[in-house]
């Protein structure tokens, strides 16, 4: 199992600036190849305190990999439905080279309604710009003189410069929520899955239609799976409930507040049942997020069997992209949640341990 930092910023500017976020968010970078964290992950998000301070994942991984010179730097995700596919495919070459090939490049759907309606973007066309989107990037990457015609977007005989470092191109994610369709499609074409855990869906179920799809699709291996948690480790349960459990709450709360719309009316033909599922997080907590195992929070050894069960629970995964400066946790105490975790919990999951094939 791997273990990575994601960074999902979820703070206004009365409560952390910009410039202090990133600062922060950099320096925690910089313990990756120290403390064995093997990849770094960031959203793209807009507008909102919940995930807006990264409108582009690419300029974030930019300077982050000049802060490691191993850990892999993946979007988590790009939204092709926001964004030009010539555009998007230059800059996912130009991050490529300058991390000399550690890009690994992950898409989503996007699902806020208030960034489509700002975007002046129809919801139900979300499914097909995906589709199409991430389509003609992947064909950008991986050819030259590529002519392409589109429902959104139209070229004619384009090379996308600069050209990957990795051949043909890097590897690429799917973001994947709760719809079995996805998990299938992101397995039949080959692509590693993004998954969260945080609505206590039926993950074991999933990651196995997405290993069965992979294999029946004759790719080898059984594909790679990445869930996301929200981390914290302390030397005691008392101290990582104490600073823990209010920018969890406030990281639950804030997400409901930025997906709003989907409980007020807005209903989509490609996103059935998000009303129900947006009124099920509404219900979320601390404590039921460390019940359903989506959030890691506690001493190392409570945190070695929490891991060790929830793997066993869903079948395996490959790797666990944690968050761990969530809401308004400070640096200081992420720092040392790190070296901690790195220290005491991430030794004890050894192949043996948790089972990886």
């Amino acid at each position: 199992m791997e273990f990575g930092l994601q960074f999902f910023p979820d703070v206004s500017p009365q409560q952390k600036s910009g410039a202090q976020y990133f600062h922060e968010a950099l320096h925690l970078v910089s313990l990756c190849d120290k403390l064995n964290y093997t990849n770094v992950r960031i959203v793209e998000h807009y507008f909102h305190p919940y995930g807006g301070y990264s409108p582009n994942p690419i300029v974030f991984l930019t300077a982050a990999s000049q802060q490691t010179r191993k850990a892999r730097l993946i979007t988590g995700a790009v939204l092709p439905v926001f964004n030009n596919p010539l555009k998007l495919a230059g800059e996912i070459g130009m991050l490529d080279a300058i991390s000399n090939g550690r890009l690994e490049v992950g898409f989503a759907r996007a699902f806020l309604p208030h960034e489509f309606a700002r975007f002046g973007i129809d919801l139900n066309e979300s499914r097909a710009r995906f589709v199409e989107g991430m389509e003609q990037v992947r064909c950008l990457l991986e050819a030259e003189n590529v002519t392409m015609e589109g429902k959104f977007h139209s070229f004619d005989n384009v090379t996308s410069l600069p050209r990957p470092t990795q051949t043909p191109r890097p590897p690429f994610w799917v973001a994947c929520l709760a719809t079995p369709e996805s998990f299938v499609t992101a397995g039949e074409k080959g692509y590693g899955v993004m998954a969260i855990p945080l609505a206590g869906g039926k993950m074991a179920e999933l990651i196995k239609l997405y290993r069965d799809a992979w294999k029946s699709a004759g790719h080898p291996g059984q594909g790679k799976v990445m869930l996301a948690f929200h981390m914290f480790c302390a030397p005691t349960e008392e101290q990582a409930i104490a600073i823990a459990r209010q920018p969890l709450n406030s990281y639950l709360k804030s997400l409901v507040e930025a997906a709003s719309d989907w409980l007020t009316g807005t209903c989509s033909v490609d996103y059935p049942g998000y009303d129900k599922i947006i009124a099920s997080l509404q219900q979320e907590t601390f404590e039921s997020q460390i019940e359903k195992g989506a959030a890691w929070i506690g001493t190392p050894e409570k945190l070695r069997k929490t891991i060790a069960n929830y793997y066993e629970r869903v079948g395996g995964f490959e790797v666990a992209s944690m968050q761990v400066n969530f809401n308004t946790i400070s640096v200081e105490n992420a720092t040392a949640s790190v070296e901690l975790f790195a220290e005491e919990v991430m030794p004890h999951l050894t192949e043996k341990q948790v089972g990886v094939n």
